[in-house]
């Protein structure tokens, strides 16, 4: 049975349309997020933390279903107000929406998305917020926490299976930076208090700043090109860059979380 309260706060509920597009191409792009939601017997997709409006897990559905057609989507707040909106103004087949939190409302989705969450609770909450979710997974679940800005052009996540950080994913709008390392303010909760020196994160974005500087040349094809030669670069020094399953229109860079994961 599910607590008798939602786990967790209310967050400031901002949101937006296609503020969370990028993270959502990358869903329907990875290779093991299809393979999740494609195995699952139960195709159900908990969107925890949506906002003030139910915009974004509106879209999420949508884009989904071009993984699997019969998807389900939950919309999960803490918020009584917010629930009750959400409930009322949809009219979306498979979407609903539910009073709930990091208990997941007693569901067991193949697929959390907890976006811009965790970025407004202390950091020492990361851990019991992440074992809370893990275990409410269905057998091979997974979970995306991450952070935006407000217009969706700065993004970076963590994605989770029910035993540990998988990967982090920086990406962005390459036409909205400078170098890389302006993603540094977009990490999610785990990260963002690690990226000082001697740490593998700030290691990482240092590394893509220099490679990013390297290609420079590459910038009269436009950024996207420069952000690809970048990639390269960090490839062949040796950064366990994952190569996307196919091309996307975002600049991305997704590493395994073993080579970020913060020590000391």
């Amino acid at each position: 049975m599910p607590p008798a309260r939602p786990v967790g706060a209310i967050t400031r509920g901002t949101t937006g349309h296609n503020r969370l597009r990028r993270s959502d191409r990358w869903l329907v792009h990875s290779s093991r997020v299809r393979t999740a939601l494609q195995a699952g017997r139960d195709p159900l997709v908990v969107d925890l933390g949506y906002g003030a409006k139910p915009i974004t897990t509106l879209e999420l559905a949508t884009r989904l279903r071009e993984v699997r057609a019969d998807v389900r989507v939950v919309g999960l707040e803490i918020d009584p107000d917010r629930v009750r909106a959400a409930q009322e103004a949809s009219t979306t087949p498979g979407v609903d929406f539910a009073l709930g939190g990091f208990e997941l409302a007693g569901h067991r989705p193949l697929l959390v998305r907890a976006f811009n969450v965790l970025r407004q609770y202390p950091v020492d909450a990361v851990p019991d917020a992440w074992a809370q979710m893990q275990r409410r997974l269905a057998p091979g679940g997974l979970i995306v926490d991450g952070t935006c800005d407000e217009l969706g052009r700065r993004c970076c996540w963590v994605l989770l299976d029910a035993n540990a950080p998988v990967s982090l994913t920086l990406a962005c709008d390459p036409f909205a930076i400078e170098r890389p390392s302006d993603l540094a303010e977009r990490l999610p909760k785990a990260l963002i208090h690690h990226n000082v020196e001697g740490q593998p994160v700030h290691a990482l974005l240092s590394a893509a700043d220099q490679a990013w500087a390297t290609v420079a040349g590459h910038g009269v094809f436009g950024p996207r090109a420069r952000w690809r030669a970048m990639t390269e670069v960090l490839a062949g020094q040796g950064v366990p860059v994952a190569t996307p399953r196919r091309s996307i229109r975002d600049a991305v860079l997704t590493v395994p979380w073993s080579s970020v994961a913060p020590v000391g």
